[in-house]
């Protein structure tokens, strides 16, 4: 069953807690600072040349190796979400609670915020690309993309981090969790954007004042993000079952 808690004020305003929203804004705001700074560098080295399969590499694997550092260097603090739709995720397995999960959902889109306001004043002011669905493409497909990869994302964080029987395999979550980020990018990045983080939409959609097909990007990845929670979460960490303890002497 899904194991969502509302949780308190108290638990949400402790120390503990909010050493956690700060790291999930400085984690957030170092990732969002790399990738959309990628995005930005590419313009300007191509002279705001289309996006081409070079490009669409490097901006993938600028995107997985901060995601990578984001989350390691966030992970014991605050579990290293950088990503609502995470958080969400989460949440619907009972890793966190509804109240203290909007204060992170606030962290993390300040963090990008930020990020992006500090870009545009270190470039001069060059615009801030923002993510819209791929020419040719419909809300609704770029929507279901979104949906997808935003679950396999999710789905990785549980199996490497938040399973309780991942064993050694959660020393190497980061870069899972990196890796599944920019293998997502390049099979996504012409088709919706590869967001799987609303989060790092919100923050360039503020800056750049366009917030045209923003819905997309918080609605497919909080679909995507809370159906593997509670596919992770209630099928296979719900499923188990503690060790015997009868004495066999």
């Amino acid at each position: 069953m899904v194991k969502i808690t509302l949780g308190s004020l108290g638990d949400s305003f402790s120390v503990g807690s909010l050493k956690s929203y700060l790291a999930e804004f400085i984690a957030t705001l170092l990732f969002v600072f790399a990738g959309v700074g990628s995005a930005i560098a590419y313009s300007k080295l191509t002279a705001d040349a289309a996006l081409d399969p070079a490009g669409l590499v490097a901006v993938a694997v600028a995107h997985a190796l901060a995601l990578f550092v984001g989350v390691a260097i966030a992970a014991n603090i605050s579990g290293g979400h950088l990503n609502p739709a995470v958080t969400l995720g989460l949440a619907v397995g009972g890793n966190i609670t509804i109240l203290t999960g909007i204060f992170y959902w606030i962290a993390q889109c300040l963090g990008s915020i930020v990020a992006c306001l500090l870009l545009q004043f270190v470039t001069s002011g060059l615009s801030i690309p923002t993510h819209a669905v791929g020419a040719g493409l419909n809300a609704a497909e770029g929507l279901v993309m979104e949906i997808v990869i935003t679950f396999a994302l999710v789905y990785t964080v549980y199996a490497t981090a938040a399973d309780p029987k991942k064993g050694p395999l959660g020393t190497i979550a980061p870069i899972a969790i990196g890796f599944i980020v920019g293998a997502n990018i390049l099979a996504a990045g012409p088709f919706s954007g590869g967001s799987m983080n609303p989060a790092r939409s919100f923050g360039p959609a503020v800056v750049s004042g366009d917030f045209s097909q923003i819905w997309i990007y918080w609605v497919g990845p909080l679909i995507g993000g809370g159906l593997a929670g509670l596919v992770y979460g209630d099928i296979f960490i719900g499923s188990y079952t503690p060790a015997s303890t009868e004495d066999y002497a």
